[in-house]
């Protein structure tokens, strides 16, 4: 593609795609490319394998979607087999990757297939047969697929990981290896990630890509510049469940995310908001696959406005209009608080975030603003104060700080004689001569009585 001077604005139009790419693009309503698909799509245009870092909301799927369909658009193939693949963590991110590559795909004859956990095995296997150009799928089914030798990735030209941080959390590092060994060693490689900073993303790209660069529009510490954050201290969960209740009912938003550490905490909270006369939803991982998609649906439609989930929303949950996302329970780290927040406050829109926590939970969410080096701003809501203020400050010296002053013993300055068990048993008896200058020297050294 012709290089692009610093001085000319990157626009879809200069970026040279395909025309049946940019009608798809103006009718989707794309004004301008994002930071991260400025940076991302020329080089990925260029076949250079990428790892690149940007934030949730950023505009990433297209920025991979783009440059990948553009090559298969560009250079026909009449091989056999998939030629571009893209692995996903959740069926949820997978499910959205594949709605929007369907929509850059409307105005061309290439085919997309989506293979998830839940849905049907032999479908899934017959779309394969059919040499469906782009698949996009977890890693759990495709093994599955692949043991039965369905896949066929002989001739794949690219191999695409979103959100490769968070495979590595759910443990889908082997798996994910295994499926990039078992495709062309030609092909080109994207890889995208939350942040560069996770343990093991650095190390994965080492294996996967080759001469590869790096394209980093955050780090992990990053701040969330259209987000504001806030704490709202708790006695208890029944305090946490009234507090959620008035801010639900009184505070302004289109759509609401309440996380919750367990799929029975967010069962338990879905009676009490309905008896609010609130649209509530609930969402996690021991739901039924269609009962997801048909969730998903009614809350992308409005018909839910608030939903209640479990992490397994905080990744791949890309719903526009979200601008509240309450914490019920803090998350058990850094890395997951990032990965909740970041369903607000997408591209240019505002968002708000309040965790809600309890004395038990203070050293965690301080913890997290210590790793995120940020300080979130403590709010009191006075209807429903609690007891609970936050820890007590404690000086720094004395009973307060629970440090006990050392006592320190006079040194005693009383010459010690030495006496002999023998010489007391000699006490009162004959004497020799050697003995009674012996006992005569003890004799005046002991007061008299």
């Amino acid at each position: 593609m012709p290089e692009i001077s610093p001085e000319q604005p990157i626009t879809f139009s200069n970026l040279c795609l395909a025309e049946p790419l940019i009608k798809a693009i103006t009718k989707m309503g794309y004004a301008t490319p994002t930071p991260v698909q400025k940076k991302a799509i020329p080089l990925a245009l260029e076949y250079k394998d990428l790892l690149v870092s940007a934030e949730t909301g950023s505009g990433k799927t297209a920025a991979f979607l783009l440059p990948t369909l553009q090559n298969l658009i560009s250079v026909p193939c009449k091989t056999i087999g998939t030629r571009a693949l893209i692995l996903a963590p959740t069926r949820e991110l997978a499910q959205q990757i594949f709605n929007q590559c369907q929509q850059l795909l409307q105005f061309t004859d290439l085919r997309v297939g989506i293979i998830t956990g839940g849905d049907d095995f032999r479908l899934q296997q017959n779309m394969l047969r059919r040499n469906t150009e782009i698949v996009i799928a977890t890693p759990g089914r495709l093994l599955e697929l692949m043991e039965q030798q369905t896949p066929n990735f002989t001739h794949l030209e690219t191999l695409i990981l979103d959100e490769a941080d968070r495979m590595l959390d759910m443990g889908f590092s082997e798996d994910v290896l295994h499926i990039a060994n078992s495709c062309n060693k030609q092909r080109q490689t994207l890889l995208f990630s939350a942040t560069l900073t996770h343990f093991g993303v650095i190390k994965m790209a080492d294996k996967l890509l080759t001469h590869y660069e790096i394209v980093a529009l955050n780090t992990l510490h990053d701040g969330h510049r259209n987000i504001e954050q806030q704490i709202i201290v708790a006695d208890d969960n029944n305090h946490k469940e009234k507090l959620l209740a008035w801010l639900l009912i009184n505070d302004q938003y289109d759509k609401a995310l309440v996380f919750t550490n367990s799929r029975l905490q967010a069962d338990a909270l879905r009676g009490p908001l309905r008896g609010q006369k609130l649209r509530v939803g609930v969402l996690h991982g021991e739901m039924d696959q269609k009962d997801r998609n048909r969730m998903m649906e009614l809350y992308r439609n409005g018909d839910v406005n608030i939903m209640i989930a479990t992490d397994l929303a905080a990744r791949g949950l890309d719903i526009e209009g979200i601008n509240l996302v309450i914490n019920f329970d803090v998350p058990r780290n850094g890395i997951n608080y990032i990965h909740r927040i970041g369903r607000t406050g997408r591209i240019d829109a505002l968002g708000v975030t309040i965790a809600l926590v309890k004395s038990t939970e203070w050293n965690l969410m301080s913890g997290i603003e210590r790793f995120l080096k940020q300080s979130f701003k403590r709010r009191t809501i006075k209807e429903l104060e609690g007891n609970y203020k936050g820890p007590k400050k404690l000086k720094a010296s004395g009973k307060a700080a629970g440090i006990k002053k050392k006592e320190t013993k006079k040194k005693d300055t009383t010459e010690k004689v030495k006496v002999r068990l023998r010489d007391k048993k000699n006490i009162g008896k004959r004497r020799t001569p050697s003995a009674q200058k012996t006992t005569e020297s003890i004799s005046n050294q002991t007061p008299t009585a």
